[in-house]
């Protein structure tokens, strides 16, 4: 077989945009008309999002020209900027309907290669490395799974060729919860409002140029105060605009909002609401121009952190330039099983905290991490992942990782704290780590009395990748240390010369024939000379 081709090393880039997140506290009157506009501009929002999916697929010109087309349609029931964010963010929704589409037709062929190509086999015969399945049983259930599954995927190629993707405004999960309340531990009313509050649409778009960046939803820096444009259909009612006369402040990044609402750049705002809190939010974004990455070679130059994510901690270990473990191993706790989503993204920012207090008390400058993508492990599932109790818990953990917050989060936070991230390919990491770290780095922790587990000698394999360098402790060059050209390895290993001693001692007995008699007397009929040559002869002779 042919050497498998990993991907090289490279620099993860920066954040493009930064989102800050701030409490609103409107009164019940304001409350009850926030909910009444988010309501209204919701219902046109799916209306308009299920026309655009029965289009099907645009080309760029068409495109452009459908948009321009409702804009001006909607206008008349909105406004104009309203209508502008409306069917900015349908065409982003259903662009992203596509993409997942695209995504689950890929990984429903791949499930059906897999199990086509066990199902082809015999139970228990062997093909290279696919297997067959270990009884006829289990070939038949598998068998029943892949008719199961190319039907699912003729149907999503038809959705996929027609351009009209499965979208649910809402949240699929949570329109499958309606069937199961009992489980999910809510009420019908419930379930209403948490329905009701993710369908509501509160989304003003940015303006540069205008007065504080948004005409849509405006926020003062000195007051703080709130101004929401009421859509058209709504002005006899509520009046042309409303105001939160409780004041807003964003902690976070202030300095950087209140420099754009000052010089009218465009900031996005959205509103939401938590019904299982009884909490209004308000989301400020706006895009950042990146910094330059910093170069490969000079990241290589200096100590690195090296991080092997997992489900439930992180397992890092400082680097030098040359690959060799600095200081001790550590290990930072992730705690996520069982938490809602918002308490889950508040440990891992501080997990990536925690991480990143370490990466600049121990002066790296970069952190290495694995390019991380289950896609292809989620799309074969348990035909890939193991089968039984083990395969079960296996597919579990990777479940549970969180790869795609993990590398957001810490793209933008590191930018923030200018530190670079190197992502390298998973590949044998944790293999590597096991055999040829895990020992020395338990050796370097007898004193401190910290356990060494086979992740941390994976974070050094990916910190050594990062760098450049194998994942073995072995060098470059041939065991024995020859050299074709002083200072440099050779090209093949060639063994070095060795004497060998070759010596006769075996006496000879033979008959009246010259043949062996097994007598063991002594050898009449050869002559004197030739028995000592035979016997006493011991050369030197020098081999390759």
């Amino acid at each position: 077989m042919g050497r498998s081709r990993r991907g090289a090393p490279f620099v993860v880039a920066a954040a493009a945009g930064v989102r800050v997140r701030t409490r609103l506290h409107p009164t019940p009157s304001e409350a009850a008309t926030l909910t009444e506009i988010g309501a209204f501009v919701g219902g046109v929002y799916r209306r308009e999002l299920a026309a655009r999916v029965a289009h099907g697929a645009l080309d760029r010109k068409r495109q452009a020209d459908y948009r321009a087309q409702r804009k001006r349609a909607l206008t008349t029931q909105t406004s104009s900027r309203w209508a502008g964010a409306i069917t900015r963010s349908v065409e982003d929704q259903y662009q992203s309907g596509m993409r997942a589409l695209t995504a689950h037709t890929t990984s429903l062929d791949a499930a059906i290669a897999t199990l086509s190509a066990r199902c082809a086999l015999a139970p228990g015969k062997r093909d290279g490395k696919v297997t067959g399945y270990r009884d006829g049983g289990e070939r038949f259930q598998k068998n029943r799974r892949l008719t199961v599954l190319r039907d699912r995927a003729a149907r999503a190629q038809e959705r996929w060729a027609a351009g009209s993707p499965s979208i649910v405004v809402g949240g699929k999960r949570l329109w499958h919860t309606r069937n199961h309340l009992a489980a999910a531990d809510l009420t019908e009313d419930r379930w209403r409002q948490q329905w009701d509050a993710a369908r509501m649409f509160l989304t003003a778009d940015g303006e540069t140029g205008k007065a504080g960046g948004n005409e849509t939803l405006r926020v003062t820096s000195g007051t703080g105060q709130v101004r929401i444009k009421v859509p058209a259909a709504l002005a006899q009612r509520f009046g042309t605009h409303i105001t939160i006369a409780a004041p807003v402040d964003f902690r976070h990044r202030h300095e950087e909002w209140r420099d754009r609402v000052h010089t009218n750049r465009a900031v996005r705002y959205d509103i939401s609401y938590d019904p299982t809190r009884r909490r209004w939010y308000l989301d400020a974004s706006w895009s950042i121009a990146p910094a330059a990455p910093v170069p490969l070679s000079t990241l290589r130059a200096g100590q690195v952190l090296a991080v092997d994510l997992n489900d439930g901690h992180l397992a890092m270990c400082v680097l030098d330039a040359s690959g060799n473990p600095v200081g001790q191993p550590d290990t930072i706790a992730i705690a996520t099983e069982g938490l809602p989503a918002s308490q889950r993204d508040g440990h891992l920012r501080a997990a990536l905290t925690t991480l990143l207090d370490q990466a600049e008390h121990t002066g790296c400058a970069a952190i290495v991490i694995e390019n991380l993508d289950f896609a292809d492990a989620r799309a074969t599932g348990r035909e890939t992942l193991g089968r039984g109790k083990r395969g079960k818990r296996f597919r579990r953990s990777v479940a549970g990782i969180p790869t795609a917050k993990f590398r957001e989060r810490l793209r933008g936070m590191a930018a923030r704290r200018g530190i670079a991230v190197v992502a390298v390919d998973p590949a044998y990491t944790s293999k590597a780590g096991g055999k040829h770290w895990r020992q020395l780095l338990q050796q370097q922790s007898k004193t401190s009395g910290r356990a060494v587990t086979v992740h941390h000698g994976a974070a050094v394999a990916i910190g050594r990748r990062g760098l450049g360098l194998r994942l073995s402790r072995h060098s470059s060059g041939p065991r024995h240390a020859q050299r074709s050209v002083p200072g440099q390895p050779a090209s093949s290993a060639t063994p070095a010369p060795r004497m060998r001693v070759a010596c006769a001692k075996r006496r000879l007995t033979l008959g009246p024939h010259g043949r062996p008699d097994g007598s063991g007397g002594k050898q009449p009929t050869l002559a004197a000379r030739t028995v000592r040559a035979a016997t006493e002869r011991c050369s030197l002779s020098l081999t390759d």
